[in-house]
This record gives structure tokens, sequence and C-alpha cells, in this order.
């Protein structure tokens, strides 16, 4: 078999995904079952996987699938604690008092404090936490869910302080041997690992300043009353602003002080900055934007999420401090447990999962309930209802929340169950008894073999594919740094700067990962319209794989530049 022919065969779940989500506009719960039912075929008659290989692949998932839907219940359990403990609509309206233009709420709640919530936590956790707050403040669900999806984008290569560089590239790449090759031209593994994350800082800095941007046009023009993208340039300087606020503080700590904290610092650094520049009103427009009525909405703009006035009779008005002490404790449960090794270790401590599932070497997985963002977010909402709730509102709060809670989970809890054993079972091809490539990299030697010296071009766009299959740019990286650096390699490229293309894309993979879109749609109670999504943000990512790629060719081709082993 050719190798055209089986990249072509290694793309059809891809092919058949966009074709049944983006063309035929099928929901995730109709065509995931058809694209996993496919790839399993692919398995057994083409890669010739054994039926336990495909199996322990798929209770793989199965146990992943738990992870995700932990974190997605945590969202919403919180959510619907703030809404009835009514400390949403204090939040509400201090944003109002910030500034009353829908298009700067969405860049303070998702770039500023999502970025941070990404340099945190990842996993998803920016549109799990900022798309649910945005409908309670008054934004359709699934302008919530686009907006969400967008900020996965810049911030995910050093999120969950650095994991995608620092697990994720170190552990995709053959370490031993390139750390001899290095070593002969007088580097280190870690001087190596330093120079490719300083490019995807520089790579990031540049094409996500304009992130804030493309948020806000998309905002006006597929939910705003006119359908305007004039209505979202006129907030240009603010945007730009409120994206250099974040790239500039990220990429100057990407390159003086590593992987772990660009995210975090940049995020940390764009809210304060930003939310004291709109009180001030600094760079506002002259006119405020908002929705239409809400009566004036298409059905399937709306989510389960519902946020009522009369959901606030009777409840003690509170302090801004006090309404947001819950999200405050998770930014700083997520980062103490991320960076202290003695509590990471402490709350991974409780782990549920296999190893070697059915017998097959390497297929494993773990559930971490009190590590995972889902446990940190219901210790939170915990919080919320003893220190917002009085009584025996307390236990009405928390039997409420719990009750719409798991009302939400059921629908994606039944899509996802499909979704990311299919994404286990495309990784794990790679063992089988046809001695082929596994899917994800014979579809990356088929962008190699057909763009040649314009590999550079294509580099990201193979990170985003990964990431698009897996949802992680982890696991993109570490499924295709080693094939980055060997083709570079062969091309007499810089491998490094090669390796930060793929990191770069497959950060920007992240805004149309199937199953991450799933798990945002949940947390505002929308599930169906995951294809309208995927339309949405299919437009960012390719905006960003493109500059990336085309900035890839400026700085080998025109600009000469070259690192070790180049």
């Amino acid at each position: 078999m050719s190798d055209v022919t089986l990249g072509l065969l290694a793309l059809l779940p891809i092919g058949l995904s966009a074709l049944l989500l983006l063309g035929l506009q099928w929901p995730a719960r109709k065509a995931m079952p058809a694209v996993l039912a496919a790839t399993a075929l692919l398995a057994l008659w083409v890669w010739d996987m054994s039926g336990q290989r495909v199996a322990a692949s798929i209770i793989q998932g199965l146990i992943v699938t738990v992870s995700v839907l932990w974190i997605v219940f945590g969202a919403i359990f919180l959510l619907n604690t703030l809404k009835h403990t009514g400390a949403i609509q204090t939040i509400r309206q201090g944003f109002a008092q910030v500034s009353p233009d829908r298009r700067v709420q969405a860049i303070i709640i998702a770039w500023c404090f999502g970025t941070f919530l990404e340099g945190a936590s990842g996993f998803g956790t920016p549109a799990a936490i900022a798309a649910p707050l945005m409908v309670a403040l008054g934004f359709p669900a699934l302008a919530a869910v686009m907006i969400g999806m967008m900020v996965q984008s810049t911030p995910v290569s050093f999120g969950a302080v650095g994991t995608p560089i620092i697990i994720g590239v170190n552990n995709g790449l053959d370490a031993a041997t390139i750390s001899q090759q290095l070593a002969q031209e007088g580097w280190s593994w870690e001087q190596f690992i330093q120079l490719i994350t300083t490019q995807v800082a520089i790579i990031h800095g540049i094409v996500g300043t304009l992130m804030p941007l493309l948020m806000v046009i998309f905002l006006t023009r597929f939910f705003g009353s006119n359908r305007s993208w004039k209505e979202g340039f006129a907030i240009l300087p603010f945007a730009l602003f409120a994206g250099l606020m974040f790239t500039l503080p990220y990429a100057l700590t990407g390159i003086f002080l590593g992987a772990e904290f660009p995210s975090l610092i940049g995020g940390l650094f764009s809210l304060f900055v930003v939310v004291n520049a709109a009180k001030r009103g600094f760079l506002m427009p002259r006119t405020s934007w908002d929705f239409a009525p809400k009566s004036e909405w298409p059905k399937a703009w709306l989510g389960m999420l519902e946020i009522h006035a009369n959901d606030y009779v009777g409840k003690q008005p509170m302090s801004q401090f006090k309404a947001w002490t819950p999200y405050v404790l998770v930014a700083l449960l997520l980062v103490i447990s991320r960076v202290s090794g003695e509590v990471k270790a402490l709350l991974s401590g409780l782990s549920i999962g296999m190893t070697d599932i059915l017998g097959e070497a390497g297929v494993s997985a773990a559930f971490s309930p009190l590590y995972l963002p889902g446990g940190l977010l219901l210790i939170a909402a915990l919080v919320a209802i003893v220190f917002q709730s009085h009584g025996q509102s307390r236990q009405h709060t928390f039997t409420t929340a719990l009750k719409d809670s798991g009302k939400t989970i059921v629908g994606a809890g039944f899509v996802l169950m499909f979704t990311i054993p299919m994404v286990r079972l495309f990784i794990n091809s790679g063992v089988n008894l046809a001695e082929l490539p596994s899917m994800p990299m014979s579809s990356a030697l088929l962008f190699a073999n057909l763009f040649g010296e314009a590999f550079p071009l294509i580099s990201p766009t193979i990170g985003a594919l990964g990431a698009f299959i897996a949802g992680s740019n982890t696991v993109s990286n570490m499924m295709f740094s080693q094939f980055q650096f060997e083709a570079a390699m062969s091309l007499n490229l810089s491998p490094a700067l090669i390796i930060a293309g793929q990191a770069v894309g497959a950060a920007a993979g992240n805004m149309i990962a199937i199953h991450n879109v799933v798990a945002a749609s949940a947390t505002v109670g929308l599930l169906g319209q995951e294809g309208t999504t995927l339309r949405k943000t299919l437009l960012p990512t390719f905006y960003y794989v493109a500059l990336s790629g085309a900035i890839l060719m400026l700085a080998l081709y025109g600009l000469n530049i070259n690192g070790p082993l180049g």
C-alpha cells in the first residue's frame, strides 16, 4: 500500500467527522458513534490491530471520558451554586460597572481571565469556566462557547504550568539520541528545549496579539443584531491593547524564565491592567455594544443554562469580594496544586484507573478526582455554599445545584463516550500486525511528502491536526515532535524552529478539538450545535496556522534563522 493511500485512509475518521458535523450538520451525539465505528473498522482491517488492543483502547477512552466529565461537572456545579447563592447577580453587576459593552466583557472574561486559567490548569478549564460565566452575564450560549473555544489558542502551549512543552515535547523526542547529536555542537538538551520554548513564545506573541480582536469581530458578526464586522473593528484599539498586555509579558517570560509561567504571568498581568484601563475608559469605543433582546435570539443560540431575575428574589446583597471568592479560590488552588510538589503529590494520591488494560502494554489511564480541576471546582463550590448561604438555604442550594448539574452532564457523557475512545484508538494504532505507522503518523507523512521544501508552511497544521484528533496540545506534541524533528533534519532546517511550529499549531488546534467543543457546550447545556461552533472556530484556527507557517517560512528561508543541528 502506498504512503499516499495509507495517509488518505488515516485521514478518513477526520474527514468523516468534518462531513457529518460540518457538512451534514449532524449533532455530535449521532456523528461520533459513526466515526468511532469507522475508526474501529480501519484499525481492524487496514492497520490489523488486534481485537484486544482495540477493546483496550476503547476502555482507556472511557476512563479518560470520566476525567473530562468530572471537570465539566465541577464547572457547572460551581456556576449553579453561585446562581442560587446570588453571587452571579453581584458579578454581573460588577462587570456592568466596569463596562456595559459586551465586547469589553468578552475580552476581560475570556481573554484575560481565561488565559490565566489556562496557564494554571489546562484541561479545557478556560472554556469550562468562562462559557457558563458569560451565559450568566447575558451572553447567548452559542456565543459563549465560541469565545471560550477561541481563548484555547495562544496560552495553551504553556498551559497547565508548561505541560505541553515540559511533558509533550520532552517525551515526544528521542532525548538520548538527540542529546548526543547536540553535544557534538556544544549544546545541551536543556538549552535545546529552552530554544524551542523561546521560539514558541515569540511566534505566539506575534500571532496571538490579534486574538482578542478576532473574538469581538466574530461576536458582532455572528451574534449582533446588525451582523456587522465593523462593530467589532470599532473596538480595535482596546482589543490590540488587551492582546499586547498578555503577549508581551507572556513572550518575555517564555524567553527568560522558561515554559512554566508565560500564560500564568501574562494572564494575571493582563487581567489587572485591562480591567483598570476599562474602568477608566481608556481606548473605549464611543458607543457601547450589546446583543439584541433575548426574545429575538434564534433558538439555536440558547442552552439549558438559564439565569432569570427571579432567581435572586429574597437573596441578600453581597460584596464583589464575597461573590468572586470561589473563583479566586479556584485560581489559587490550581496554581498551588501545579507548582507545589507536595500538594500535587497529596492531591494525586487518590487515583482510580487501570495499567496495561487487557494486557496491552502502554494502554493505561487514571482518574485523579482531587487533582483534576473538577475536584478543585467542587471544593470552591462547597466553600461558596458555606460562605455565601445561611441556615436551611445551604442544603437547598446544594441539592438544587446538584440536580441541575446532573441533568446537564448526561448529554455530554453520551457524546464523549464515543468521541474520546475514537481518539485513543486513533493514537494507539501504531502497535499493529501490519507493521504500519500509526494513523496520526501516516497522515503527517502524507503532508510531508506533498509539501517537500515548503514543509515549514504546513508544520503548524500538522500540530493542529494532532490536537483536533486528541483534544490536547500535549498529546499532539508527543505524537508528532519526533516526526517534525526528522522532517527538519532531512531538509537541513532548524529542528528547534520546526518543533516550535508544531507546538504553536497544536495550541491552535484546541479551538477545533471535537471533545473540547462538546465539553464546553455541556457547561452551558448546549448540545447538538457542535458543527455550528466548529464552523466558526475553523476560521481563527486557519488564521493561526497559516500565519504561523508563514512566519516559519520567513524565518527559515528569508531571514536564514538556524540553530543546532540545522
